[in-house]
């Protein structure tokens, strides 16, 4: 991915109004981000604990998605697996994203929602930058290249979906 400014952040937003997308807490370490290993830019927001933002490059565009997921808490023993790039989590490790539907459908109130890691490190998994709580990944036949493009994939089927 290539590196993203403030600005390319806040207009990239489909599924919140333009004030939302002034409004967000952008991460402050943008200079600082491993670009040439991520897929997308996920953060959580510091001030509002149920909320997390994704954006990517899709199509030679900038998508960005705000996110919602609950504040539920699992037991350690509780494993889930993240849907995009199928890294496994004790806990509350994975948790259910919902995003508002783009345009009209949005402003009804229709959402979906996709199983993710909770810390949004998709990315940083599928490439080994970033070890899992439990300590390791499920060993798999695919390459590292492979498991990108399951998980961008992943991605893109998501995001189609708040189009439809």
């Amino acid at each position: 991915m290539r590196p993203l400014t403030e600005q390319d952040i806040r207009t990239s937003f489909i599924n919140c109004s333009k004030g939302e997308a002034k409004r967000l807490a952008i991460p402050r370490d943008l200079a600082e981000r491993p670009w040439h290993d991520l897929d997308f830019l996920g953060w959580r927001d510091p001030g509002a604990p149920d909320r997390s933002y994704l954006v990517t490059e899709r199509e030679d565009r900038l998508v960005g998605v705000t996110l919602r997921f609950p504040s539920s808490q699992r037991g350690f023993l509780h494993r889930s697996m993240c849907s995009l790039c199928m890294t496994t989590h004790p806990g509350n490790g994975v948790s259910l994203m919902t995003a508002r539907k783009a345009g009209a459908a949005g402003r009804e109130g229709n959402s979906v929602g996709v199983y993710m890691c909770a810390d949004l490190a998709c990315s940083l998994y599928v490439r080994g930058k970033k070890i899992p709580e439990s300590g390791l990944r499920i060993e798999e036949s695919l390459t590292v290249e492979q498991q990108i493009a399951r998980a961008t994939g992943n991605l893109s089927a998501f995001l189609d979906k708040l189009y439809t």
